[in-house]
């Protein structure tokens, strides 16, 4: 059965304690301490007996323990309820998660974490490739047949089969099921095989192997990946794969001395942030004069270059530089850097005003504080993530959109 340990970002885990009844211990400190080695060192900060996360959000397995790493912009709420559902639902939004596919009655239940809607999720894009047939493919295979065909390998052959005559040594075409892209979903099903006893995925997971033919086993890694090339007769296999991906190299079998095996799904909250908000001012756009954009890039010196969040324009006119910032900021006084930054994006993008837009506490409505300059200003705006229910605000876009047009006039 697994346990299940919560944690928000920024917090501190030590090992030797109890966590609502859940421990842990110093070999799971170990393990994390060495996927974090393999990662740069930027999921977490080791101190003395524990570690610290950062901004990465998500779900970390180790065997049978699960640390669910949750967002908080709020200072005020602790419930991780409303955060779980905030980080599934922006995950949805950026297209990172198909909540749907699991079903909100599984997603409600508090049992069900983060991998498990994941693992779903692969499971039922693999029964809809099963259900419309799985495709076969020609690949070559070299061995001893008992009747020739295709290429003879004359060194293998008078090697291998100086005795046994009847026999030839060849490199033929195969058209079957055994092929890379079924490997691929094949390795992916023996992790969450692995990493699903006692949950009701296994069953599931059991269940579709099962119908699954039997392949060569291989071992991918992101070279695998990038060379995979997909074609018409493949291409229902793209989302299946993306999430194979997902497992297959977040899965770190053994990665300490002892016998664990960990997978980690892990998400930069500042990406994640700046996406979402991204995607909401577009929708609230659609139909208006303005026009949002994200990631424009301007150089700025040498090899180096300028590339703010997200730009609202109107008439081929840059109007608003936004930068997205996922942190509370002490007596609404930003960082001196975050100030320069916006005042040579204003410059370099000919803008009046630029906003360095942070998530609001509570749910009230939208804080806009300016700082002027002499040809233009900036401001920071703080805008509440959750709606009066305590759920996502599904109108943040249009929330936002109207303080920017109004800070702008």
């Amino acid at each position: 059965m697994n346990k299940v340990i919560q944690v928000f970002e920024h917090q501190t885990l030590y090992y030797g304690r109890d966590y609502n009844g859940v421990p842990f211990t110093q070999k799971q400190f170990d393990a994390l301490a060495e996927l974090n080695l393999l990662h740069d060192n930027k999921y977490f900060t080791l101190v003395h007996k524990g570690i610290k996360f950062s901004q990465y959000v998500g779900v970390v397995q180790i065997d049978t323990l699960t640390i669910e790493v949750l967002p908080k912009a709020d200072q005020l709420s602790d419930n991780t309820t409303v955060w779980r559902n905030v980080l599934i639902q922006m995950l949805r939004s950026t297209r990172k998660l198909k909540v749907n596919q699991v079903g909100q009655a599984h997603v409600s239940k508090q049992n069900i974490h983060l991998l498990d809607i994941y693992f779903d999720w692969f499971l039922r894009e693999v029964e809809t490739l099963i259900r419309q047939g799985l495709i076969k493919k020609y690949y070559k295979e070299t061995k001893n047949v008992a009747a020739l065909k295709g290429k003879l390998e004359f060194a293998g052959h008078i090697s291998k089969n100086l005795i046994h005559k009847e026999r030839f040594y060849t490199t033929h075409q195969i058209y079957d099921k055994d092929h890379q892209v079924h490997q691929i979903l094949n390795q992916a099903l023996q992790i969450i095989e692995q990493l699903s006893k006692g949950s009701y995925i296994y069953p599931k997971c059991k269940s579709v192997q099962l119908d699954f033919p039997e392949v060569s086993e291989i071992r991918c890694n992101a070279a695998t990946f990038d060379k995979l090339k997909l074609n018409r007769k493949s291409m229902p296999y793209e989302k299946a794969l993306e999430i194979a991906r997902l497992i297959i190299l977040n899965y770190a079998p053994n990665i300490s001395s002892g016998s664990e095996r960990m997978l980690a799904l892990l998400f930069d909250m500042n990406s994640l942030w700046e996406e979402y908000i991204l995607i909401q001012l577009q929708k609230a756009a659609v139909n208006k004069t303005y026009q949002v954009t994200g990631q424009q890039s301007k150089s700025f010196w040498g090899s180096m270059t300028l590339r703010p969040d997200i730009v609202i324009s109107q008439n081929d006119e840059t109007k608003i530089i936004i930068d997205t910032k996922w942190k509370q900021i002490e007596q609404n006084k930003p960082a001196i850097h975050d100030l320069r930054q916006m005042y040579v994006y204003n410059d370099h993008w000919k803008s009046t005003i630029s906003i360095l837009l942070y998530p609001g506490s509570g749910n009230h409505n939208a804080y806009y504080q300016k700082f002027h300059f002499p040809d233009h200003s900036c401001g920071i705006l703080k805008i509440s993530v959750l709606d009066t229910d305590g759920n996502l605000d599904k109108r943040i876009g249009e929330k936002l959109l109207e303080v920017l047009v109004a800070a702008r006039l």
